[in-house]
């Protein structure tokens, strides 16, 4: 491990514990900074209600830390965006952002639109399929950048369990992106959890970012902002155990399609000869192929869309 990496860790890896609640208010209240949550869902009516739930009544009622919940629906045939309102959450669908340019699927899309429906200057991601949520989640990846002016993003890092067995989740993670973030981008070994969708940063660097709209968003604002405001700016909390609904092998090989597709692109912006995944299913008549595309469209840095211009004046 590179000297610097050794460094950081001792310097921008924190635990939970290590910024109480009212330390983290304090600041919010000396520096006037606004806090906006946004769950990327799709049919996650099972779980999108509690964890809303959970942080209206730890982090708006109990201490107003969280200014907005948004709920960015991406087009859920279930009943996601009717549980996420009645929690208490602001429920915009995907499509009713930003109408003039198409929306497409995946979940960097979600994130990229949100950064137009959402007003606060710190934004905090959360999945929507998280289990046994606790606000810790949000107070904890929220804090550093509350406190600390010289810190921009932050990921939350934690136990993932499969099956009962602690530590086994994040296939994709250490299959596919550590092994490509030690190779290429060494600064960002230290990260635990790289590919991890709870994390936190200020608008003013996430406008400035180009967004992969599909699973490739999580590695490539991790290059990205390292490119742009360098390791030190980057930080990551412990914020225990992380539940969550886990994907079958297929859909983990297309997330890790996508993953490798936006590491080829930070390494060279080169030409990608097939930028799509045939994988195997056994049918009557044996294995059969089914070939899925690769997101290969990216969305350009958020300060450059018109529209988001216009409000920034405004």
């Amino acid at each position: 491990m590179l000297n610097e990496v050794e460094r950081w860790l001792a310097t921008r890896s924190w635990s939970v514990t290590d910024r109480p609640l009212h330390r983290i208010m304090a600041a919010k209240r000396s520096t006037g900074r606004t806090v906006s949550v946004v769950l990327p869902a799709l049919n996650e009516e099972e779980t999108v209600g509690d964890i809303v739930a959970v942080i209206r009544h730890d982090l708006m009622q109990q201490v107003p830390l969280v200014d907005e919940i948004v709920v960015v629906d991406s087009g859920s045939t279930d009943r996601t965006s009717e549980v996420a309102a009645a929690a208490g959450a602001r429920v915009v669908h995907r499509d009713d952002i930003l109408p003039r340019i198409p929306a497409v699927p995946g979940k960097g899309e979600v994130l990229w639109r949100s950064l137009l429906a959402t007003s606060g200057d710190i934004v905090c991601f959360i999945d929507a399929d998280l289990k046994e949520f606790s606000s810790d989640f949000v107070s904890g990846i929220v804090g550093p950048l509350l406190t600390d002016p010289e810190v921009d993003l932050v990921k939350g890092m934690y136990d993932r369990p499969l099956g009962g067995a602690a530590g086994q989740g994040g296939r994709v993670t250490e299959l596919m992106a550590r092994p490509l973030l030690n190779m290429h981008w060494p600064q960002l070994a230290g990260f635990v959890q790289p590919l991890g969708g709870e994390y936190a940063a200020r608008r003013s660097l996430l406008e400035q970012l180009p967004f992969p709209v599909g699973y490739g968003v999580e590695l490539g604002m991790l290059v990205d902002a390292l490119h742009l405001v360098g390791l030190d700016a980057l930080a990551q909390v412990d914020v225990g155990v992380r539940k969550h609904r886990h994907q079958d092998g297929q859909a983990l090989g297309r997330m890790s399609a996508a993953i490798y597709r936006t590491a080829q692109l930070r390494l060279a912006r080169g030409h990608m000869i097939r930028p799509s995944l045939t994988q195997f299913e056994r049918g009557r008549d044996g294995f059969e192929p089914r070939t899925y595309s690769v997101d290969t469209e990216e969305r350009p840095p958020m300060v450059e869309i018109t529209e988001y211009a216009k409000r920034k004046v405004a």
